[in-house]
């Protein structure tokens, strides 16, 4: 039995390629002790998948299938799995696996173990028909979405929930979303629930992204070269890019924040940290943190929030033989929400 998929054979840049993925038929995956095989029916389109096809974060070993935000149906279950049943619904992320026994691990902190394993890099993933997982890592899907609803969930909605939990914010506080692709419009939905009396200040490169904010509750958006009406409590960043991370720092209060959500950074204007000051940018306890992967807990906590809010992530679609279509499309920034490949 074979299935369609999408396969990076080479690293490349997508300034020139515009086919980085080559179609193919491969066997279907067998799934092997403790493992389930899960039918996808869609993937979400992540701007880790453009580190990874231009070797920002390379995949340990090529072929790969790439794709970490996998909805899909049960189809077998390995032996001994028992966690989930044959059809039902469930959702693969970026977290693949890890040791399980290290003190990040036991910890809770799962995303720093060193045998940590991505989906869709270290392991095959979503931009295909089949996938199999271990059952400790897949996830059961709230009935309330959708299935190209909930492929975003399972990164940009869970490494977003992480990066608001990392940015410290109170009620009533200032939040900064600096960018506003996939993750930053889930949790700007996000931060409205829980901090209910903070402002959010939006910066985005396009006027599209900024009136797109401003819909959906942002009290105030603009381009990264305006001034703030006011400093920042919180900021998030998920630019794919180094220079608004120094602008930023100049809009941060006193014992500010500012919350790098990336995998990797592009190396092009990687001087620009140069132009922090210190005195001025980092003096009275300001931070910058980054976020690091996710973990189980993060991912089951945020799918039962915004299952509760009735988060709605907004969604281009795609099928599987458009893949590259859509990852070109994110690296010339032509987004709206998140770009998701229906596949079956």
């Amino acid at each position: 039995m074979t299935m369609k998929a999408m396969v990076l054979n080479r690293i490349c840049s997508l300034s020139d390629e515009k086919e980085p993925l080559m179609f193919a038929e491969l066997p279907v995956p067998s799934p092997a002790e403790g493992d389930i095989l899960v039918r996808i029916a869609a993937c979400g389109v992540c701007h880790t998948e453009l580190d990874e096809i231009e070797g920002r974060t390379a995949p340990p070993a090529l072929p790969i299938i790439p794709g970490h935000q996998v909805v899909g149906h049960v189809e077998v279950l390995g032996k001994g799995a028992h966690r989930f049943a044959v059809e039902d619904r469930v959702g693969i992320a970026w977290i693949n696996s890890s040791c399980g026994k290290c003190a990040f691990c036991l910890g809770g902190r799962e995303n720093l173990c060193t045998e940590f394993r991505a989906t869709g890099r270290d392991v095959n993933g979503g931009y295909a028909e089949y996938t199999t997982v271990s059952e400790d890592f897949a996830f059961g899907i709230p009935d309330i979405f959708s299935d190209v609803e909930a492929a975003p969930l399972l990164c940009a909605g869970a490494v977003g929930y992480r990066s608001l939990m990392l940015a410290g914010l109170k009620n009533g506080q200032t939040l900064g979303l600096i960018g506003f692709g996939a993750s930053a419009h889930i949790v700007l939905q996000l931060a409205r629930h829980i901090y209910p009396d903070s402002k959010i200040l939006v910066m985005s490169r396009t006027e599209d992204e900024r009136e797109f904010a401003l819909t959906l509750g942002a009290a105030w958006a603009g381009g990264f070269d305006d001034l703030l009406p006011q400093k920042l409590d919180s900021a998030i960043d998920t630019t794919p890019v180094w220079k608004p991370v120094a602008d930023i720092m100049k809009n941060i209060e006193r014992g500010g924040r500012l919350v790098i959500n990336a995998i990797r950074k592009e190396d092009t204007d990687k001087e620009s940290l140069l132009g922090i000051d210190y005195s001025r940018d980092l003096w009275m306890e300001k931070e910058i943190k980054s976020v690091a992967n996710v973990t189980r807990r993060d991912v089951e906590e945020f799918l039962k929030i915004a299952a509760e809010i009735h988060v709605r992530p907004e969604i281009q679609e795609y099928g599987l033989a458009e893949a590259n279509r859509a990852l070109v499309e994110l690296k010339q920034r032509k987004i709206r929400g998140a770009k998701v490949l229906k596949i079956s």
